[in-house]
């Protein structure tokens, strides 16, 4: 699981504790989870089992992020993306990181579409790493991008056209960068130089005809806009 944010960044020490909103209708999860986010020195401010009145539960908890399975009750279908697209249009200052239990390409680019930072989307057999997970809220709560490196092939398989002209080796790096990896990382994953690496992405900004910004947020999010388009 990878960010917009390059690796190891470390939280303030005078920031304020990240302040957690929960919506997982599985008990042993929900509790697994609060326990986590307790030895991570998070603030859990709520955990519920359905998305009833999600919007008013995190405004009334000063969450800083919210994080949603997929499908909730009452119909185990979509309920958790619609939650969570009505907390980023009602709170756009919370994060947002989704849980799902498959790789699921329409919703991801549903929370995608408004090119913002600030959301993630996990799959739950991935949610093993006490460290890796505490990241990624904190990532997004720092309005990274957090991707499952499956969610990151499915959007990109989506879109197999317009990838068309790149080389495998831009290919690579493509998938590594809009995972949110950073030029060091792509460069130690494919055992490169980061000069390499920092030519394969001007090439593929010239191919995809998208301008390179000078952060490493904006850079992926942009990536992460083109493989949205219609």
């Amino acid at each position: 699981m990878t960010s917009a944010y390059p690796e190891g960044m470390p939280a303030s020490a005078d920031s304020e504790p990240v302040r957690v909103v929960l919506f997982e209708d599985s008990v042993l999860l929900r509790e697994g989870l609060v326990r986590l986010f307790d030895e991570a020195g998070y603030v859990t401010a709520g955990a519920w089992g359905d998305a009833e009145d999600v919007v008013a539960r995190a405004r009334d908890a000063r969450a800083d992020v919210a994080i949603l399975d997929v499908r909730l009750p009452p119909g185990f279908r979509d309920e958790g993306i619609r939650a969570a697209l009505a907390v980023r249009a009602a709170l756009p200052d919370v994060g947002i990181l989704v849980l799902s239990q498959y790789v699921e390409g329409v919703y991801a680019r549903e929370l995608l579409a408004s090119g913002e930072g600030g959301v993630g989307y996990l799959l739950k057999d991935r949610v093993t790493s006490l460290d890796e997970f505490t990241d990624a809220v904190r990532r997004v709560r720092e309005r990274g991008t957090v991707l499952d490196p499956l969610v990151v092939q499915g959007l990109l398989s989506a879109r197999p056209d317009p990838l068309s002209t790149l080389t495998p080796r831009e290919r690579d790096v493509l998938t590594l960068m809009a995972e949110g990896r950073s030029n060091a990382s792509i460069a130690e994953r494919l055992f490169i130089g980061v000069g390499a690496v920092e030519k394969n992405i001007s090439s593929i900004f010239a191919k995809l005809g998208l301008e390179e910004s000078g952060t490493e947020h904006r850079r992926v999010l942009a990536v992460l806009a083109f493989l949205q388009r219609p």
